[in-house]
């Protein structure tokens, strides 16, 4: 199953085994949930049920992953079992809490997970079916995992990877941030010295859209020529790279590994260097 599902595609979809969680983020998103969502759609938290935010960002960033036992709990809540078929959106192109979520239901195991290409608004002009208001629905039974099973690398792995020269660590943050030209959202402008700069938002066309398959799979391959197969992604707080993780999978690509604490944790933690192109 691919991971990305067009707006058509789910429109023709059966109900059955479909689950659709709504993973827009900022202050007023479970508001904007209420009064208007895609039917049947489930809300989910970022910084709840998708994190667990901590005291101090320089152990673990600012969204670091929640004990798989706990997001257990979360996906029983969500009444999402083994065999469900989830699809995920959020409104920022899946470059949100949208791809976040998509990797850590893959991590715990699951297998048929997707995310709605373009968002709630790409739904919107396909004229899929809206509601408002609550949705009820029952919890579920879930096998509790051990472990996530996907690739993650902490702050140490990353800066041994760096000095060995054995991974491509990509910074998928704008430009101006890497740069270090301004920093809106951590306490220092900046990225890690080594680490490449490629932009999440290059994995999408003029209409927020992703690319094609095979347009994302020559584009990565040609940035990539001649480099160390072993790739780590990470951006501001482990969410954003999950976006590029999805087009990496999307183009047949392994799924590499997920810095989750990202620039705001190595950039807080002491001692550790700070890279700029100013």
């Amino acid at each position: 199953m691919l991971p990305i599902i067009s707006p058509k595609q789910l429109k023709a979809l059966s109900t059955e085994n479909l689950i659709i969680l709504d993973v827009r983020t900022g202050k007023d998103a479970h508001e904007n949930y209420l009064n208007r969502h895609l039917k049947e759609a489930r809300f989910v938290d970022l910084d709840n049920d998708l994190a667990e935010v901590g005291v101090n960002a320089a152990f673990g960033g600012r969204h670091p992953l929640p004990t798989i036992q706990k997001f257990a709990e979360t996906i029983s809540r969500l009444g999402i079992s083994e065999n469900a078929h989830v699809i995920i959106y959020d409104d920022k192109n899946g470059a949100n809490a949208a791809a976040r979520a998509w990797w850590m239901l893959k991590s715990f195991g699951l297998e048929n997970v997707q995310v709605l290409d373009g968002g709630i608004q790409a739904a919107e002009k396909e004229d899929l079916e809206f509601s408002s208001g609550e949705e009820i629905f029952q919890k579920s039974e879930i096998i509790i995992k051990e472990h996530w099973c996907l690739p993650v690398s902490s702050l140490e792995g990353v800066e041994n990877e760096l000095t060995n020269q054995s991974a491509v660590v990509i910074d998928v943050r704008d430009s101006y941030r890497y740069k270090g030209e301004s920093e809106p959202i951590d306490l220092i402008a900046g990225h890690i010295p080594g680490a490449v700069n490629i932009p999440f938002s290059e994995n999408l066309d003029e209409n927020g859209n992703f690319f094609r398959p095979e347009i994302l799979k020559e584009k990565y391959l040609k940035l990539l020529e001649n480099k160390p197969e072993k790739l780590i992604i990470h951006c501001g707080s482990g969410v954003t790279a999950c976006h590029t993780i999805l087009a990496l999978v999307y183009a047949g690509f392994e799924i590499p590994n997920l810095y989750v604490g990202s620039w705001s944790e190595w950039s807080r933690r002491e001692g550790k260097k700070v890279a700029t192109e100013i």
